[in-house]
């Protein structure tokens, strides 16, 4: 009752009510200066009316949250004074100014880095982040199978965000090679088996992703099948595989069956399984890529859909 006795003590703390500020920023909107700012901000803060955060350079100040149900009828009483005296008015006119004030530098900042951004951004975190953080978009409790998981880079991606991963390989040397890789991710169980019959009980996986998979199939329509049955109904598949092309010696030296995929082709491989097909986009040409374009195609498992 001691720190809110103060006007200017209330006035400010009305000012960092559910928003963090600086000392500056306060002052701008006090009219004081720093140091009697300062001190008033000390008596909140030891009163545990107010807590901070350093960030680089800066402290910002705001209210606490967690305030004892007496110091919550205090405040609220006292919100509802101050709320309506003519200097709080005032201080909600500077502390806009204040706000568009920060606005104004960060879109100064912008437009003076649009041409670099991109350099900007990627020195500074790396290529490929925000397709990573992508992957939290997907549901926390879904169960993933990925079919044919090489070395388990594509089930690693997707393990911290999904409830579990069921890699699937036919190759015991890249199964032992994923099982390296995810060592110690326990909601990843990998399974040595073709593709065509799959290890997996019926209706028990929400999402199967097929990742430079299909063009190795001689029998991609029945690995479909297989998708559709393992699938929940509503659940997705994910293929990304190659577009047609003409690089027949891929099929001498890697062991390709098939060089490439129209749209076409996917949709009646996957009709007589259930899927529906949504989406089929080309992806951006990596121009350090020495391999044919690729696509991302998306669908969905519709028990009825023949």
């Amino acid at each position: 009752m001691t720190a809110l006795a103060d006007g200017v003590r209330s006035r400010a703390l009305l000012l960092l009510d559910g928003r963090e500020l600086t000392v500056s920023e306060l002052c701008a909107v006090l009219q004081l200066p720093q140091s009697t700012t300062s001190r008033h901000l000390k008596t909140l803060g030891e009163a545990g009316w107010v807590v901070s955060r350093r960030d680089g350079t800066n402290r910002f100040y705001t209210r606490a949250e967690d305030l004892d149900e007496r110091s919550r009828e205090l405040w609220s009483l006292t919100h509802e004074q101050i709320a309506e005296a003519p200097a709080s008015a005032q201080d909600q006119e500077r502390l806009r100014e204040v706000l568009a004030e920060r606005r104004t530098k960060t879109r100064e900042f912008f437009a003076g880095a649009a041409a670099d951004w991109d350099r900007v951004r990627t020195e500074l975190f790396g290529e490929g982040f925000q397709r990573m953080a992508l992957l939290g978009l997907l549901d926390p409790d879904w169960v993933v199978a990925d079919l044919g998981c090489g070395t388990g880079v594509v089930a690693d991606a997707l393990a911290p965000f999904v409830a579990r991963v069921i890699g699937v390989d036919g190759s015991a040397e890249m199964i032992d090679a994923a099982r390296t890789r995810l060592a110690g991710r326990d909601h990843v169980e990998l399974h040595r088996s073709d593709l065509e019959q799959l290890s997996i009980a019926d209706d028990s996986v929400d999402a199967v992703t097929l990742v430079l998979v299909l063009h190795h199939l001689a029998d991609p329509a029945r690995v479909l099948a297989e998708v559709g049955r393992v699938l929940r109904p509503g659940g997705r598949a994910l293929i990304v595989d190659m577009l047609p092309h003409d690089r027949n010696e891929y099929q001498q030296e890697m062991g390709h069956l098939w060089l490439g995929f129209t749209r076409d082709q996917l949709e009646r491989f996957m009709r007589p399984a259930g899927l529906r097909l949504d989406r089929f986009e080309p992806l951006p040409a990596d121009p350090q890529a020495r391999g044919p374009l690729l696509f991302a195609a998306t669908c969905r498992f519709h028990p009825t859909i023949q």
